[in-house]
């Protein structure tokens, strides 16, 4: 039998190259890649992973970008795929807050030629990865799969409407389409503005992080971060071990919760970098309304459905942040910090 065959949208992206390593590392499968090269996409990602060189003849890696719609020269270079893994997007709430235009164009109208890219050529699987943050912040607890929509900014306004467009095109075209909601994801090669490589930055400079935190900066926000490598093993699982595709009758049926393992607050998983790095913590915390609007102090998602389903992620949220953080101080990695 010929190996599968998945389409990645955003391979060079932070999420799609790491699930490019896994892909080469755990499968015999052949990937095409689309990705517009913004200013989130980086080739030198892929060109960076441990067994690039090794597989590379297994990657075709096409120029796209997907506001515009998939044309017939572009078709012919996809050719037939078995699966296609939707990753491009706009995704830093900040700039989302700046000018939500960008986020409308890539995650609405890029998703809309995605779909119907595949009403003309069938896959198996289309899994659209979305985001936590479709479903609005939570004060305890956390969201099952079934959880209405509450969008608190214009980037997770931008998810639930794409992921809307997927479950009305499942409905209307009868098309295999997945949606995982997926909490923050964490680890090499991440662009220098986000959270995890921005505190190894400012702790190795001995400058300031900023801590987002309630009014009263008593309690800071939280988040269940997830390492790329355990997202990519459920995305695997999800792929080869369920056979249920989203349904607009039943808000659970093929949605799948990817969340951490361990639910850990802003300072403390601050602290937690800087004593792996072994030098101090200087922080402040802030009001994050009044430093972010429209951002949340608290995600929670629920993530007992794939656990249910006999899923296990390989390894433990410290395990995976102790060689993240390690593997950012060695001195050929740390270009990775700088904007």
């Amino acid at each position: 039998m010929k190996p599968k065959r998945i389409l990645i949208t955003g391979l060079a992206g932070f999420a799609g190259h790491h699930f490019v390593e896994g892909i080469l590392k755990e499968t015999d499968w052949d990937i095409v890649g689309l990705d517009g090269l913004s200013y989130a996409g980086d080739p030198n990602r892929l060109t960076n992973i441990s067994n690039w060189e090794k597989d590379k003849h297994r990657v075709k890696f096409i120029w796209w970008d997907l506001r515009s719609e998939i044309n017939f020269s572009i078709e012919k270079e996809i050719g037939e795929v078995d699966y296609i893994l939707h990753l491009a997007a706009e995704t830093h709430v900040d700039r989302s807050i700046q000018d939500p235009k960008p986020f409308i164009y890539t995650n609405i109208v890029g998703t809309y030629h995605l779909l119907e890219y595949i009403k003309i050529h069938p896959v198996k699987k289309f899994i659209y990865f979305s985001t936590d943050e479709v479903f609005g912040p939570i004060a305890e607890g956390e969201w099952k799969e079934d959880a209405r929509h509450a969008p608190g900014n214009p980037y997770s306004a931008t998810k639930a409407a794409a992921e809307d467009l997927c479950l009305a095109y499942a409905n209307t075209y009868k098309l295999p389409i997945i949606i995982t909601n997926t909490m923050n994801l964490v680890s090499e090669r991440q662009h220098p503005e986000k959270f995890f490589p921005l505190v190894i930055s400012k702790v190795l400079k001995g400058e300031e992080v900023i801590i987002h935190a309630n009014p009263e900066l008593t309690k800071a926000g939280s988040r269940f971060y997830l390492h790329c490598r355990n997202a990519w093993k459920a995305i695997q699982f999800i792929l080869e071990k369920t056979n249920e595709f989203i349904d607009v009758k039943n808000p659970s049926q093929g949605r799948f919760n990817i969340v951490g393992d361990k639910e850990i607050d802003n300072l403390e998983f601050a602290q937690f970098i800087a004593k792996i790095i072994g030098k101090p913590l200087k922080y402040k915390m802030v009001n994050f309304h009044e430093s972010r609007p429209g951002h949340d102090l608290r995600y929670g998602l629920d993530g007992s459905k794939l656990k249910s389903l006999g899923f296990k992620f390989p390894k433990t949220f410290e395990e995976s942040m102790i060689k993240a953080i390690k593997w950012y101080l060695r001195p050929e990695n740390q270009r990775w910090l700088s904007l």
